[in-house]
This record gives C-alpha cells, structure tokens and sequence, in this order.
C-alpha cells in the first residue's frame, strides 16, 4: 500500500515500503531522488531531508551505503553542483536532462509510435523534409507525377503482358508530401488553486511539460516549444526551469498568457502555430492600465469577456488553441466549452492521470494544411 507524505499545502509524494529495492541501489535511490527533487522545487536539502525520513521509517539503504554516499555520488557524477565551495548543493543541467526523461518514460512510454508523416501536409514549400506518397490518378493531376514503374506494373496486372495498354485506371502518381515544423507555446496556469482543496494538479501538469519536451526534442527536431505561466501576470520560462515550476498565491490571468504566447508565435516563421493550455479553467485577474483587477468569486464577466476577445484573436490570426481542463466543476467546463466555440479550438476535460496521454495524441493530431 503506498503511504502518502505531505511535501508542502496541496503537493504530495506517494512511497510503497513494500516494493523491495533492486540490487543497484543507486539506480533506485536516484528514481526517488528525481521525484523529490522536482516536488520540492530543486531544494536539495529538503530533498535529502525526506530521503532521510523515508530511509528512517522503511530502511531503503544498507550500512555500507547511505544517503549521504548517495548524495556524494551524486556531486561526483555532475547531478549536483555548488556555485561557490560556500553555496549548498543544486541541481545540475545533468539532472534536468533525467527529470526529463523520467517524465516521458512514466507517461509516454507505454503509448504505441504512431506512423510516418509526422505534421504532414501536401502543400509544397521550402526547408521541408520531402516524404512520398503513392496513390491512384486523379483528373487534374499533372503528368510530370506519373509514377511510370508502378503504373506499368499496373498495365500488366491489368490488361496481360503481351496486350501494352494503359487507361486511367493504372496510373499511379506520387505526392510529395512534407513534415511541416509546428511551433507551440504551452501554457501553465500556477494560480493557487492549482493546489486547493487537497489536489496537486500542478504536479501532474508540470510532469506532461517536461515529457512533452523531451517527446518533441527527440522525435520533432524542427519543431519549437516555449513555455509560460500564467497567475497574476504571465512570464516566459526556459526549458531548465520546468522541473521546478511551483505553485504561487496568485489569481489566474489567462489573458496575460494569451497576450503573451501571441507575441512568441507571431515571431515564428513556422506555418503551423499552436497553444496548449493546461488550467483549471477559470480566469480571475486581469490588467486594467497599470493595475489589476482580480475577482475570485464566480465567473466574472468582464475578465470572462476579455479572455474571449483574446482567444477570437487567436482564432482570426490562424493560431489553434487546445485547452486541457484539469477540473469538472460544472460552471467552469461551461465556460470553457463557451472559449472552445469562439476559438475554434478543443477543450479535453481529463482526469489528471490521463493527462500526458490526451496531450501527446493531440500534439500529433493537430495539425493543418500550410497557407
């Protein structure tokens, strides 16, 4: 049975004394040190410190190796570093890379690949990788695609090796078919009631962020990812700082993240331009000139307007948004269904364990014919 241990208000760790560890102990001291480290923020001491106090309940280690040669291992393998011999211990790019990589192997790993064509797109067009497509002829398709050794093996299926003839019905052609790179900003709502009521949603949220990283870094070269979070206000975040998103007492301004992931996907040349939002669905704030206005209670409308206007923005400038709803109160999968129409885009009401697997297959999925 896992037994649960509270890391902070709202974010928690789950531990199953009874699952024996393996005989590299390393390896699987360093599983449970790539969960913790990214719940507590990066926080290497607060780490170590439930490390301990697991290690002193259940007695994971041996007396020849501890958590402390653990954690010497560790700075001696470029997982962690000081700045200054005077600084404790961070993480280092080394162990990013593996928070990474664990988050893609826990919730991707077991999704089938899909086929060839990836964000395919038979408009042609340069700096494309060209793929080829058979299929049958069409009025209007021009001769220079016949594909002649097909077509001529078609003519002798058809009409006999001694009768050479050919009708419409032979004729193979080839389409060029091209991977178009995608450029997507992925939004994360760390509004504070990301961690209400008992729920982590965040960690969840965060963990499908750096899988998905990982996912388009390996498979879609080509292709851009950025990432925001959005609360009181909106800010760009880089890919290392990921797995050490937290949440913060802020309200939820999805019209600063909109605002924001506009003026990064209008800087990409990219023909495909997408937003993933991950949220639990209710806008609270937004700026009026130099202040903002913040209501909690309800769906207030104003800011429910604005959120609107900016998403009809989105849809007129070509740019599909994806909502990815991580609650099912009533009145907010309402008002999200009603952000859905104005902008053309799909809204997914998934269970938290089911999250990682909705936004890959919809990554795949959403795609669109260049114009």
């Amino acid at each position: 049975m896992s037994l649960r241990y509270d890391i902070r208000p709202g974010v928690s760790f789950f531990f199953n004394p009874q699952q024996k560890l393996q005989i590299n102990l390393y390896e699987e001291l360093f599983k449970l040190f790539i969960e913790l480290i990214s719940l507590t923020g990066g926080d290497v001491n607060e780490t170590v410190s439930w490390m301990n106090e697991i290690d002193k309940q259940y007695r994971i280690t041996l007396p020849l190796y501890g958590i402390g040669d653990f954690i010497k291992d560790l700075e001696e393998r470029g997982f962690l570093k000081r700045e200054r011999p005077d600084l404790p211990l961070k993480p280092s790019s080394k162990t990013d890379a593996s928070i990474r990589q664990a988050a893609f192997d826990s919730l991707f790993g077991k999704i089938k690949k899909s086929g060839p064509g990836n964000h395919t797109t038979n408009i042609e067009g340069k700096g494309f990788d060209s793929l080829e497509n058979s299929r049958p002829y069409e009025f209007g398709d021009s001769l220079n695609i016949i594909d002649s050794i097909e077509s001529i093996k078609n003519s002798y299926i058809h009409h006999g090796i001694d009768d050479v003839q050919f009708d419409e019905n032979d004729l193979i052609v080839k389409d060029s078919l091209h991977q178009s790179p995608c450029s997507t900003v992925l939004m994360i709502d760390i509004s504070h009631s990301m961690i209400l009521y008992g729920e982590d949603r965040i960690t969840p949220a965060k963990k499908v962020t750096l899988a998905l990283s990982q996912f388009i870094k390996t498979r879609y070269p080509k292709d851009s990812l950025e990432f925001i979070v959005f609360g009181d206000d909106a800010w760009q975040i880089e890919l290392k700082d990921l797995p050490y998103l937290q949440v913060g007492p802020y309200h939820t301004n999805t019209i600063a993240g909109l605002e924001l992931a506009i003026m990064l996907l209008q800087k990409k040349k990219n023909p495909n331009k997408n937003i993933f939002m991950l949220t639990d669905g209710k806008p609270t704030c937004m700026k009026r000139g130099k202040e903002y206005y913040k209501n909690s209670i309800g769906l207030d409308r104003q800011i429910i307007n604005r959120t609107l206007s900016m998403g009809s923005r989105c849809k007129k400038m070509g740019i599909d948004i994806t909502t990815f709803m991580v609650a099912t109160d009533p009145y907010l999968m309402d008002f999200v269904d009603q952000f859905s129409k104005v902008t053309g885009g799909k809204a997914y009401y998934t269970q938290l364990n089911d999250l990682g697997t909705e936004i890959l297959i919809n990554y795949e999925k959403n795609r669109k014919k260049l114009k």
